[in-house]
């Protein structure tokens, strides 16, 4: 049997693009429900609060990546914590990325 090495920081960085991503699209919905049922209700809030920042500051600065070069940061810091707290949710956070692409 095949053994593979997980890189915890990796998996942080490609949710972080992912939960930002869908944040602002128009399947957010479906994605917030998913994040809520497997990552739980703070995982939730905090993607809801992404989405204000991200839908509330885009049309002001005619869609600058600013906005969402700091989501990405907190969403990468957000989950790497939370991964290394819980590395029982490796895989629903492996799951959530790929529902986005």
């Amino acid at each position: 049997m095949t053994q593979s090495v997980i890189h915890q920081p990796r998996v942080a960085w490609d949710g972080a693009r992912a939960f930002v991503r869908a944040a602002g699209s128009h399947d957010y919905e479906a994605f917030a429900g998913e994040v809520a049922s497997r990552l739980g209700t703070e995982c939730y809030a905090e993607l809801a609060a992404t989405r204000q920042r991200i839908l509330t500051g885009w049309p002001g600065t005619g869609g600058d990546r600013h906005i969402t070069d700091v989501e990405l940061g907190r969403w990468r810091v957000r989950l790497d914590d939370l991964l290394r707290a819980h590395p029982d949710l490796i895989e629903a956070v492996r799951d959530l990325t790929d529902q986005t692409r």
